[in-house]
């Protein structure tokens, strides 16, 4: 038995039942008592209504109100709590022209990926339900590997989170969805700190999927991940044997420092940009307009590393 309320067809993400509604209602569980004390005492601490703006972003749910894959609005609920601390708190976040963020329809956040662990996504996606208006929640799509990882691959799902292939991509952007994706991949989160903040290669398939469904692209830029988890090598050998995209050597972790450093964290979103084209034409058309979306985050972090005094600052 689950003391899960049952979901019904919303279009919003906030909704909850109103007087008239509690008799069905089951008790709540012990799990989730504490889930909303958490909450509270979130709000306490940042001085903000999350249930609030929670409750102003619109979801896509099917016809008999269920999201086909997987989201779970309560523990997302509970899960913003935390990274609205992180957001506020710990990292104390800049963000940077957000109104450029479509409020409505479908759109690409394309970014720069970095830290060894994706809080930057996570900071994005806290920027876009805390500080736009009106608030968004977007998905993003995660590496395929990850749907093999014990805990992982129940979570990622249950936070709106999308296994990468363009048939999830297509969907959602049909449905008028935001959609994070880091054409870097994993090859961009695991830089050493000798290649902090250059972009590698992108991958292409974020263009062709931009050019099929005619997708705006909204460039984002991080400044700040580089430097919370700073690897000074990576054991490529080692992490092939072991079937995971990279094996950093982090220092503080080998000095017993589990915790990111409070690194400051700014976020650069950039003007909306727009292509047409077939999304069939050969990989050197398309790189052509890659090209414009990666020198457009390039130039952003440019900007973000000459405006910020330190690492800390």
């Amino acid at each position: 038995m689950h003391d899960r309320e049952p979901k019904v067809p919303l279009s919003g993400w906030g909704h909850r039942p109103g007087p008239g509604d509690r008799s069905q209602r089951p008790p709540p569980s012990r799990l989730r008592r504490a889930g909303d004390r958490f909450v509270r005492l979130a709000e306490e601490i940042l001085g903000e209504d999350l249930d609030a703006k929670i409750a102003r972003i619109q979801m896509h749910p099917n016809e008999v109100g269920h999201d086909p894959f997987g989201f779970d609005p309560e523990a997302s609920r509970y899960a913003l709590a935390a990274a609205a601390i992180l957001h506020r708190r710990y990292f104390r976040t800049l963000v940077h022209d957000i109104e450029r963020v479509p409020g409505e329809g479908r759109v690409l956040l394309v970014a720069n990926h970095s830290g060894q662990v994706p809080i930057d996504g996570m900071m994005i996606a806290t920027s876009l339900m805390l500080d736009l208006d009106p608030p968004r929640f977007p998905r993003s799509m995660v590496e395929r590997w990850t749907a093999e990882l014990p805990f992982f691959s129940v979570l990622f799902p249950r936070l709106g989170q999308v296994v990468g292939s363009p048939e999830n991509a297509r969907r959602l952007l049909r449905q008028g969805e935001s959609l994070l994706v880091f054409p870097e991949g994993s090859r961009g989160i695991s830089k050493t700190f000798d290649q902090r903040y250059r972009l590698v290669d992108f991958g292409l398939g974020f263009m062709r999927l931009a050019l099929e469904t005619r997708t705006p692209i909204v460039p984002v830029a991080v400044v700040g991940a580089e430097e919370q988890y700073i690897s000074v090598a990576d054991l490529d050998g080692l992490a092939r044997v072991l079937g995971m995209p990279a094996f950093p050597i982090i220092p503080q972790l080998l000095l017993g420092l589990v915790a990111p450093l409070p690194v400051r964290y700014r976020i650069y979103f950039g003007e909306p940009l727009s292509f047409e084209g077939d999304h069939d034409d050969d990989d050197s058309v398309i790189e052509e307009k890659v090209w414009t979306v990666k020198a457009a985050i390039q130039s952003l972090i440019g900007r973000g590393l000459q405006e910020r005094e330190g690492i800390f600052r």
